[in-house]
């Protein structure tokens, strides 16, 4: 799937300050710059501790992206139309293989990088509750810096992922290809998808419980 393609990408640089998403400051902008800064303070030691078995890293960064990341809301933009043709059931099963395909995904990738930075740029705040940060990547091997934007929303302070932006390519938008084309190719079966995912995460688990 093209997605762990770009969660290669995306690894580089996410750190990880395990907490409440809460920004402290009174100024939406300013909060908004904190809250991404964050993310990349405390460096990806927590992760990429080979002293730490690899299914508690998994569990580190589940508290991660269920804490910063609006995953039910991800997951049904994901989905797209097709959300509104799947059952209660398939869309349960669906959001609890969408969770564990990204975490898996994401600390199968941490293992790899070490010590990047990144650089908030500017912060814009948009219509309602949302907000765009902008920010760039150091990485020591690469010719240029990368340009990485967030889209984020809050609400009563509290702040949320919505998508990722790298080098020009969505999470969100990627994902919300890959999975149309699952199920289109499949006569629109929702079913498929799943199944798919299951298969998916099921041998990425094996992978981190060393099976």
């Amino acid at each position: 799937m093209r997605i762990l393609k770009f969660l290669s990408i995306l690894a580089v640089f996410i750190g990880i300050n395990i907490g409440n998403a809460m920004a402290e400051s009174d100024d939406p902008e300013k909060a908004a710059s904190m809250f991404i800064q964050e993310l990349s303070q405390s460096a990806l030691s927590a992760l990429t501790d080979q002293g730490v078995p690899r299914e508690v890293r998994v569990e580190r960064f589940r508290t991660l992206f269920k804490d910063r990341f609006a995953v039910r809301s991800i997951g049904k933009f994901v989905l797209g139309r097709n959300w509104r043709k799947a059952s209660k059931d398939e869309r349960e099963e669906y959001l609890r293989l969408f969770e564990d395909l990204m975490v898996i995904s994401y600390v199968d990738q941490f293992q790899r990088y070490t010590g990047s930075g990144l650089n908030v740029v500017k912060t814009r705040l948009e219509k309602g509750n949302a907000a765009t940060v902008f920010s760039e990547i150091n990485k020591p091997t690469a010719a240029k810096k990368i340009d990485v934007i967030w889209r984020v929303a809050h609400k009563n302070s509290i702040y949320k992922i919505l998508d990722v932006i790298v080098a020009g390519t969505s999470m969100s938008n990627t994902l919300r290809h890959d999975f149309a084309s699952i199920v289109k190719r499949n006569d629109g079966k929702v079913s498929a998808l799943i199944k798919e995912l299951s298969v998916k995460t099921k041998s990425l688990n094996q992978t981190v419980s060393g099976q």
